[in-house]
Parts: structure tokens; sequence; C-alpha cells
């Protein structure tokens, strides 16, 4: 891999190599991080940031949930942000903002200094080339996501995404693009690293934050988008078996975008590609980028000069 030659860390910019971490930080024994995924877009007015803002305070809230002090601002984490991508020279990139305990005690409960950094990246589709038109062959894996009350979900922490491994790595093991976790209550729950939504006679169903899952920004964009054109949207708790006879499905998440599911399980969903509701979400969604789709909502945050 090919990477960048500059990294936020800890206050400032320096060169990648020089970002490092003690061997024996509590983050990397406990999983005691905290992170978010964030992209920006090359558009007709040069490049945004989709939806900064909300990223990163979804990133203080999850510091708060697992008690972490972040020693920075907001304001100071946006400004690192922008302040990467231009030093990279990056127009078009993947971002990711991260907190973790550093180097302190050795206990469970030790107190430590909290470490940060914003690294950025090219990244392409997350699930292949290809992927984001022709679809992708999904399973339900043997791993169920964490049950309530032991884990929280709503919190984007690193020890979080031991589950979303197992599930990820069990597909790939398998020949499947994709993995969808069940819940503990054996209802859908989302994907390795994504949120789903399964369309039935033109509306949109996805799963409720109750289900074990992270709220996903891109999550509730695809929410807003519908919405404002007439698409009815549902939340509510889906069986398993929904996924074999829902007319579409797709994952959505920072990575993945709008990712089409084309079967699961081995069964063929709807007509065996990307759908019309499907295309209509991706075509406002990416929209948005290629000044298209209206941004009522402020979500593209111009990269400084």
């Amino acid at each position: 891999m090919q990477y960048p030659e500059w990294i936020w860390h800890n206050g400032g910019i320096k060169p990648w190599a020089e970002a490092t971490t003690h061997v024996m930080s509590h983050g990397l024994h406990y999983g005691s991080s905290v992170f978010e995924g964030i992209r920006a877009y090359r558009t007709p007015q040069g490049s945004a940031i989709f939806r900064l803002q909300d990223h990163n305070r979804r990133l203080f809230a999850s510091a708060r949930i697992h008690e972490m002090q972040i020693p920075y601002t907001l304001d100071e984490l946006n400004a690192a942000c922008h302040e990467v991508l231009r030093r990279n020279g990056f127009e078009q990139a993947y971002l990711r903002p991260v907190a973790w305990r550093g180097l302190g005690g050795f206990g469970l409960s030790a107190e430590t200094p909290i470490d940060v950094a914003v690294a950025t990246w090219h990244m392409g589709p997350y699930l292949g080339e290809g992927a984001l038109t022709e679809g992708i062959d999904a399973c339900v894996s043997s791993w169920q996501r964490v049950a309530p009350n032991t884990i929280p979900a709503g919190a984007k922490a690193g020890g979080n995404y031991l589950s979303g491994q197992l599930v990820a790595r069990e597909a790939r093991r398998l020949g499947f693009g994709e993995g969808i976790a069940l819940a503990s209550t054996g209802l859908l729950s989302e994907g390795a690293g994504e949120n789903l939504f399964l369309v039935f006679d033109g509306a949109l169903h996805t799963t409720p934050v109750s289900a074990a899952l992270l709220n996903g920004i891109t999550r509730d964009s695809i929410i807003r988008l519908a919405r404002d054109v007439g698409i009815e949207v549902i939340e509510r708790d889906l069986p398993r078996e929904y996924l074999y006879l829902c007319d579409e499905l797709f994952m959505c998440g920072t990575a993945a975008e709008i990712t089409p599911i084309r079967s699961v399980d081995g069964r063929q969903v709807g007509a065996g590609k990307a759908g019309p509701v499907t295309l209509r979400l991706q075509e406002l969604f990416f929209g948005l980028f290629e000044g298209r789709t209206p941004d009522k909502y402020g979500w593209l945050e111009r990269l400084d000069a």
C-alpha cells in the first residue's frame, strides 16, 4: 500500500512514519479507542468534506460513552481534518479521526493520556470494483451482534469492530462479498460495518438502533433524502427471512456508500441487481457531490484553500 506523506497526530502535522504509539498503550491491549470514517469528495465547486461536523460530534459522543476525555475541541479536530487533506494535496479521500487510551497504567481501569490522530488516504469502492453498480453477494453470518447492555453498540469504538471482523472474515472465507449479522434476538441487525435497507413495494425498511447497530450518518442521510422525494421509510424489527423476500436490498456506510446486494445465502434478491429505489437513492446521494442534488442540509463543508 502507498501511504500518504502527512498525518495529524497529537496536535500537529508530522510525517506519516513518525506518528507512533507505544506497544503497551492501553488501546492496543484492550480496544479502548473511538474513531470515525469520513469522506471528502471532489465537487464542481471544489473539494468538500461530507458531514464533517456530524461525524466528529459522534466521535465525542463515543468518547463520552467510554469515559474518554479528548484533549482537543470539536473545532480543533475539524480543522485537523482540513489540514491533513490540504497538506497531502488530496481532493478526494477518506479521513480517519481516532482517539485512544495511550501509555499509562496497565489495568483495565487505568488512567492514561488520550492520544488523538487524523489520517487520510485514497479509498475507492470499499467492497470492490464494480460493487456500486453490479452489487455484491452477501451471507448471514454465524456470528451475532452483542446483546444489549453488554458493549454499547451506539459508540463507534475500536473494540466493537472485533465483531465486524469476525463477520467480514467469515464472509470472505466462504466466498461472499460481505456478511450480515443478526442481533442477539435473532432478528436482523446490520452488516459487518454497514447499515441495511430492504425495499418492499417501493418503501424503505431499515432496522432500528435498538437492534445492536451503529446509527450511521450515511443511514441518516439516506432516510432524509428518501423522505424528501416521497419515499416512505419505516424503521422496525425485521426477521432474517425478509432478506429473501424483499424486492431490493442494499448496504450503506461511509466506506460502502450505497452498495446493492444481489443475493443472500445464495438466494437471489429481487431481480438480482440494483432496483429502481436503490438506483434513485444512489442518484440522490452521489448527486450531492456532482451538483445534481441540492445540499439543503448544509452537509458539504468546502475544503480550506
